[in-house]
């Protein structure tokens, strides 16, 4: 009789802890990325987030950028608006890297904040970034990559460690409970 509430909360426990963890949302979600950019001349750490329900019906689907915020060394700042063709960019994609790993990646062009006399754009498409003179057709164009790592939701998280709190504080109470019987 006594395994009963024990069996009970342990089945409870792993059932929200499991229902929690493997949750998949039928309907749409804003899918978090962050992504960092190496060259010779910059480096430099950013984010962005869409709407996966967004993706256009082509061939080649792409979604719009719901935010986009990068830093560069210098410490310049840029977001979606700083895109050349924005509100229609700065977009994003399904990509696969050269190891086989699916992932999105954007499609993102901006000119130099940082000097803004400067003819310097930024280009970054997928796992690359070409830095290139917009006024100088004849310079040559600096190459560097893009990586990127998907932001976990903190929504599953949340919820397991609720789920484990709630576990161990019937465990504190049943064990309190049997305390006092004795």
């Amino acid at each position: 009789m006594k395994l009963v509430p024990q069996l009970v909360l342990a089945a409870a426990s792993l059932t929200l802890a499991l229902v929690t963890v493997n949750a998949k949302s039928v309907s749409a979600a804003i899918i978090n990325y962050a992504f960092t950019v190496e060259s010779m001349v910059n480096k430099g750490n950013g984010f962005f987030s869409f709407d996966d329900s967004t993706f256009s019906n082509e061939v080649n689907p792409v979604a719009a950028i719901k935010s986009l915020s990068f830093q560069l060394e210098d410490d310049t700042v840029y977001t979606e608006q700083d895109d050349t063709k924005y509100p229609d960019f700065p977009l994003v994609f399904p990509a696969t890297s050269s190891t086989g790993q699916t992932y999105f990646a954007l499609d993102y062009l901006f000119n130099d904040k940082s000097n803004p006399s400067s003819s310097i754009s930024y280009e970054i498409i997928g796992e690359d970034l070409t830095i290139f003179s917009r006024n100088s057709p004849d310079a040559e164009p600096i190459s560097g990559r893009v990586s990127y790592t998907q932001v976990p939701e903190p929504t599953p998280l949340v919820g397991a460690l609720f789920a484990c709190n709630l576990g161990w504080m019937m465990k504190r109470k049943v064990a309190s409970m049997k305390k006092v019987k004795v």
